[in-house]
């Protein structure tokens, strides 16, 4: 018989974090039928043999190489036959009432392909990254001018369940149904970016999404190291690709200018990082001081 929900949670190099999210995970499912799944894209920091004594009950996957973000999460997916599917990010800690008042939610609007909750910072203010609008040609241009109001559609209480149009990664509950007819995560995106692909081809396939009043703490950016080369590449190869892959169709002119402005913040973004470290090595008493 199949599960009500399955927990897909993948993780890298986060050994204590994951632990510390698994132990709320527990707390979350008690009384839900429901499995949980990581698969830990080969970190070196020991995460299967060190935490699969401590949860018997969650199916520890170990990849031998980092196989990246969608390719890992479809791994479980598939091995699964739940009647949900919730992706969660290994850098958060789940309240207890959240899964089981999102599965409500779900259960009494069979519109619904998928929904978010309220994901809060460290110091406990709602993260804006909660509700966000599809990176459309024009509202990725006020982004990155820095006109964000439309992006994380400011306009939404943070006290009521709202339509929204793109699903945080971090937090995302998926109706199985839906997931079948508009396919799993793209596997061209190897980290970033895939939560905006899979929320699109949601609405094009005619399914809601919606955030929730419920809420989890996201230690965003406490597992991925976002002063690294690697990040950026990463990070805004992710937007081209979505951009290539919904609006390729757009003519040249209207085009080039969202193509220019991705290579500007890469560029700004890297020479950001250079100034950082070069001020690091120049005065390596202050820092130590800091």
């Amino acid at each position: 018989m199949a599960k009500k929900v399955c927990i897909v949670i993948v993780s890298y190099n986060v050994c204590q974090l994951l632990d510390e999210c698994l132990q709320s995970v527990s707390k979350a499912l008690e009384g839900i039928d429901g499995e949980v799944f990581v698969v830990d894209n080969n970190s070196t920091d020991g995460t299967v043999d060190t935490l699969g004594p401590l949860h018997p009950d969650v199916h520890f996957i170990a990849n031998q190489d980092n196989v990246g973000f969608a390719r890992a999460n479809n791994q479980a997916i598939r091995l699964s036959d739940s009647e949900y599917v919730l992706l969660l990010n290994p850098d958060t800690v789940v309240y207890e009432p959240t899964i089981r008042e999102t599965l409500h939610f779900l259960d009494a609007h069979p519109e619904a392909g998928g929904a978010g909750v309220r994901m809060l910072t460290r110091e406990g203010t709602p993260a804006p990254e909660s509700r966000r609008a599809i990176p459309t040609p024009w509202v990725a241009m006020l982004k990155m001018l820095g006109f964000t109001h439309r992006y994380y559609m400011s306009n939404l209480p943070w006290d009521q369940p709202g339509r929204i149009e793109v699903i945080s990664g971090a937090y995302c509950m998926l109706r199985r149904k839906a997931l079948d007819e508009v396919g799993l995560l793209d596997e061209d995106f190897f980290m970033y970016g895939e939560d905006i692909d899979l929320s699109y081809r949601l609405l094009k396939g005619g399914w809601q999404n919606w955030y929730l009043p419920l809420d989890i703490i996201h230690y965003k950016g406490e597992s991925t190291n976002k002063s690294s080369f690697r990040y950026v590449h990463v990070f805004y190869q992710a937007m081209l690709i979505f951009f290539r892959k919904h609006y390729s169709h757009f003519g040249f002119l209207l085009s080039l200018p969202i193509k220019t402005a991705i290579y500007f913040r890469a560029s700004l973004a890297l020479l950001e990082m250079l100034t950082h470290r070069l001020h690091h090595f120049l005065n390596p008493r202050k820092n130590s001081e800091l």
